[in-house]
């Protein structure tokens, strides 16, 4: 029998929970890896990036 579907795949599969188990930790690696990374950097970082957009009009000026 050819699946149709994901859903046929894993529903018929010996090692779902496993896959399931798998696909959550990763995420959870990745969501961890991405907070921590934000959270590393200083806030001049982000000061700086939060005034892009006005210090952008006041140099245009100057010209």
């Amino acid at each position: 029998m050819i699946p149709q579907s994901l859903k046929d795949i894993l529903s018929n599969g010996e090692n779902v929970g496993f896959y399931q188990t798998l696909a959550m930790i990763i995420f959870l690696i990745l969501f961890l890896g991405i907070v921590f990374y934000v959270f590393s950097r200083s806030k001049k970082h982000y000061d700086e990036e939060a005034n892009a957009p006005l210090n952008d009009d006041i140099d245009e000026k100057k010209l």
